[in-house]
């Protein structure tokens, strides 16, 4: 199975894995699975961090390459295919997830 992250499961995969439902936790920690993250991720968590609204290691980065994970680029596609999106989200990161997982992810 192919998961993309979204930005609270990434952080809580790398630092809070507790947090996790446990059938979510155990579909990220299965080898046979490919679990992907976004650098819109990344961007979302670097806003809020400079802003102060959460805390994270400044190792954060590291930690993610250094998981088991694979880091998805965000190219045109993906911000291009954010128009064919039915209005379900407003959050501008939530629409680009869901954009590459269609586009990536689920190809």
């Amino acid at each position: 199975m192919n998961m993309l992250l979204d930005t609270h499961a990434l952080v809580w995969a790398l630092h809070a894995p507790q947090k996790l439902a446990d059938p979510a936790r155990a579909a990220i920690e299965d080898g046979a699975n490919a679990v992907y993250y976004s650098a819109a991720s990344v961007w979302e968590l670097a806003i809020k961090s400079g802003k102060g609204l959460i805390e994270l290691d400044v190792r954060f980065l590291e930690a993610a390459a250094e998981a088991p994970f694979t880091e998805l680029p965000l190219r045109g596609s993906h911000a291009w295919a954010v128009r064919s999106l039915p209005p379900i989200h407003s959050d501008p990161f939530d629409r680009i997830l869901a954009a590459q997982d269609r586009c990536y992810v689920h190809d």
